[in-house]
């Protein structure tokens, strides 16, 4: 492992990397380094504009796939920013290759990761500090229904254009707290219909969150799928669960609803996304329109309840 600096900005990687080049996009302020996708991200500004910068094929200390893997990713993922450009979306500004790398540069949007893993250690180190993932536990319903209904729209969005979401999870969630505006920054797995899992219990996605066919070798992956990874992201945006069944999720390969009695929102609202996650496909919404639909419905009779 080797350390470089760039604008007293420091980070790590496999073996050394000439990336000054980025400077011609301004100061670099930040970097996020300890990434599986083998890429390297900075904020870069001039003082006028901001961007994110990524860049495949650096060979980062955590990258679970080749330089050259992780450069045909990203290449990949640059048609599907276009394709798939949504308001919720960051803004995808160009893509080019860079010596033995890639370079992708988006708008730099305001707001923080809804799974900032490269920041754990430290939480771990100072367990006063919140998260942002606790903060936004700790909104209110409507703040957090108005981040679902921007989830909702991007996802019939993906379907509309015959896609499927593939790895999508808090990790690909920026939540800007001042502005309560929800964006989706990580799209690089996403796949054109049909898709199936190619990989088995290996296939993309986080344990917390996956259906039960990201685990099966060979099994569909459509906008069933998409449902239960939706239904599934709900229960974290609206449930609680104790350190025991986070663990479970983990160790089971499966993942787990909430108990009723840690749901924040009504019983009506809990049962239209429990249908969501039903192990059954056949039982699940067949679109993410339907579920939409279903869980407006439940919101109103929950809010119908409650006066």
């Amino acid at each position: 492992m080797v350390i470089q600096e760039i604008d007293n900005v420091k980070f790590r990687l496999k073996k050394p990397c000439d990336l000054t080049w980025i400077k011609k996009y301004g100061t670099v302020f930040s970097v996020i380094d300890a990434t599986g996708s083998g890429c390297i991200c900075f904020g870069v500004g001039n003082g006028k504009d901001r961007y994110f910068i990524k860049i495949a094929g650096v060979d980062t200390v955590d990258a679970e796939i080749s330089p050259g893997e992780s450069v045909e990713t990203l290449k990949n993922a640059a048609e599907l920013y276009q394709i798939l450009k949504h308001q919720n979306l960051v803004e995808l500004l160009e893509h080019y290759p860079v010596l033995d790398c890639y370079a992708a540069v988006f708008r730099w949007v305001e707001g923080e990761c809804l799974f900032d893993h490269w920041n754990f250690e430290k939480y771990d180190k100072n367990p006063g500090e919140a998260g942002p993932a606790g903060r936004f536990k700790k909104l209110s319903p409507g703040r957090k229904l108005s981040a679902a209904e921007c989830l909702f729209s991007f996802l019939e969005n993906v379907s509309a254009r015959h896609y499927v979401a593939v790895d999508f999870y808090d990790g690909s969630l920026i939540y800007d707290f001042a502005a309560d505006k929800m964006m989706i920054c990580d799209i690089d797995l996403f796949r054109k219909q049909p898709a199936y899992n190619d990989a088995g219990e290996a296939y993309w996605g986080t344990k917390r969150l996956k259906a039960p066919e990201e685990y099966r070798l060979g099994a569909v992956i459509d906008e069933a799928t998409n449902v239960f990874t939706l239904g599934a992201l709900m229960f974290e945006f609206f449930g609680k669960y104790t350190q025991e069944e986070i663990d479970r999720r983990y160790k089971d390969n499966q993942f787990l609803p909430c108990k009723i009695e840690y749901w924040s929102l009504g019983s009506a609202s809990y049962s239209a996304v429990l249908r969501a996650v039903d192990f059954d496909r056949e039982k699940r919404y067949p679109s993410i329109s339907d579920f939409h639909k279903a869980f407006l419905e439940a919101i109103r009779a929950d809010e119908k309840s409650l006066s």
